[in-house]
């Protein structure tokens, strides 16, 4: 059963899952809305998984306090849900900063990132008393002093040392040490202050060896502002995660010595991370309908285009109602794209069969996946991309002339009935609270609460994306608890998040 709570003022809704309903259901269902003649793309978000995020980080990064990098998704709903569990936010324009503080975040919970901004969203943070900001360049800094001279800097640091190889050949921002302290000494001149700084180490390469470089560099940098009178006291360390469970605690057994020794508590530093993909990369799928088919010969140079011997294996190439013009628009950033599943079930006997992806446009630049392995596919037949979340959303605010896929959010009753618990304040997403189920009254036994729906068998392990294969995932909620779960842990998050607050962690 589900049960939809309607948000007219943004134009989305949300279904309440109860019991083992699945994500395959839903996905199903949205299928069957459609017509024959108008199938669209559209997305399906757990919000349940957003939730569960913010528990696995608390229960690893205690000591650092997220604040989610908003043009990863800026979806209302996603910013509701994050501010009302604490998280601060870093923006990168007036509309972003308009969005969160629209949710009632303090302006001390919000960043003004990037390294190019535009001179009026500097003259918007500076009316809305958002005083932190980010800065690589002198042009940067003369800009800040010009619009907004009670803001309190943090300089971004380059870490390209300690990048892998994809990192290097994609333009860098951030300022050399040698940089940094010439950016100081101008920061002195024109009256500006610096708060501390910001570094990056990618997730690519995020040992040990290039976290420990990274501290011990901004810890010189902190030297050099404490040099020329600056009370510098935020240590961001960026983002770099990629939301599995393996990866942060491969960073937190590599940071917390490295921050003991560098930054302890008694510096009075407090230390803040930017998480995007690691919050709604698994909680967002994508799915798609194959539009178009060709059959070509693998070997295309031995025989006449799209003719077959009896010998030859068929190679596929299918067209999607989808493509790097929409939803896959990071495919034209050389970032790599999953290979997706096939909703309906089919034998784990099926054959597969060398299978390229494509989007409508016709366009050569329109591959969204280049060789992967299918079984033969149908016109009309439905494919569901995993971890669409971090990269596939357009921008909320953005215009073009190419409509967005819709997106339908879920959760399920028992993370529902642990948000409530909670005490967490969703009033958006509440609007209409009389709708939601019988089994979220008062009286409903706390029982064990669900966590991120993944691609189950297809998934690969921590719940990274899986290579493909023969038999559908069932995309379930229920029954996929972390380490050490029990009832009221989101409680514990929440209340430790305030406390942070309070602090200003």
């Amino acid at each position: 059963m589900t049960m939809k709570v309607m948000l007219d003022e943004l134009h989305y809704s949300v279904e309440l899952l109860e019991g083992d309903t699945a994500l395959r259901d839903v996905i199903s269902k949205h299928i069957g809305d459609q017509t024959l003649t108008q199938k669209n793309a559209f997305f399906v978000a757990d919000l349940g998984a957003i939730i569960w995020q913010q528990i696995r980080w608390r229960t690893h990064m205690d000591q650092v306090r997220p604040f989610y990098t908003v043009k990863c998704n800026s979806s209302p709903v996603v910013v509701e849900i994050l501010a009302a569990l604490g998280t601060g936010f870093v923006c990168s324009s007036k509309h972003e900063l308009e969005l969160v503080k629209g949710f009632g975040v303090p302006p001390q919970d919000i960043i003004l990132g990037g390294v190019c901004k535009q001179l009026s969203h500097v003259k918007h943070a500076a009316r809305q008393g958002i005083q932190l900001l980010m800065c690589d360049s002198e042009a940067e800094l003369r800009k800040i002093a010009r619009c907004h001279p009670k803001a309190k800097l943090l300089l971004h640091v380059s870490s390209t040392g300690a990048c892998c190889e994809r990192e290097q050949t994609a333009m860098q921002f951030g300022c050399t040490l040698k940089e940094c302290r010439h950016l100081l000494e101008g920061a002195k001149e024109l009256g500006l202050q610096v708060a501390g700084i910001k570094f990056h180490v990618p997730c690519c390469c995020a040992d040990h060896q290039a976290i420990s470089h990274a501290v011990s560099d901004a810890r010189c940098v902190f030297d050099m502002g404490e040099e020329h009178g600056f009370v510098m006291n935020i240590l961001d360390i960026g983002g770099g995660f990629d939301g599995t469970e393996s990866q942060l605690e491969k960073v937190t057994r590599a940071l917390k010595p490295i921050l003991d020794v560098y930054f302890p508590p008694s510096t009075g530093v407090a230390v803040i991370a930017e998480p995007g993909a690691y919050y709604v990369s698994a909680a967002f799928s994508l799915a798609v309908s194959v539009t178009s088919k060709k059959t070509m010969a693998r070997d295309a140079g031995c025989c006449p285009r799209g003719v077959l011997s009896g010998n030859d294996e068929p190679e596929f190439l299918y067209c999607m109602n989808d493509g790097v013009f929409g939803s896959f628009a990071y495919k034209l950033l050389e970032e790599s794209v999953p290979v997706p599943v096939l909703h309906k079930e089919v034998s784990v006997e099926e054959p597969v069969f060398s299978s390229s992806l494509w989007g409508p446009s016709s366009d050569i630049l329109d591959q969204v996946v280049e060789h992967c392995l299918l079984p033969e596919l149908s016109v009309g037949d439905w494919l569901v991309f995993s971890h669409a979340g971090a990269s596939c959303l357009r921008p909320t605010g953005m215009h073009t002339d190419r409509s967005s896929a819709p997106v339908h959010y879920v959760i399920s009753t028992r993370d529902w009935y642990e948000i409530q618990s909670s005490g967490v304040t969703l009033d958006t997403t509440m609007k209409n609270f009389s709708l939601v189920p019988w089994c979220l009254q008062p009286g409903l036994t706390e029982t064990s609460i669900s966590t991120p729906a993944y691609l189950g068998a297809q998934g690969g392990k921590n719940g990274t994306p899986g290579t493909g294969g023969t038999e559908s995932a069932h995309l379930r909620l229920p029954h996929r608890s972390p380490p050490e779960v029990t009832p009221g842990m989101l409680s514990q998050v929440v209340t430790a998040a305030k406390v942070g607050v309070a602090h200003g962690a």
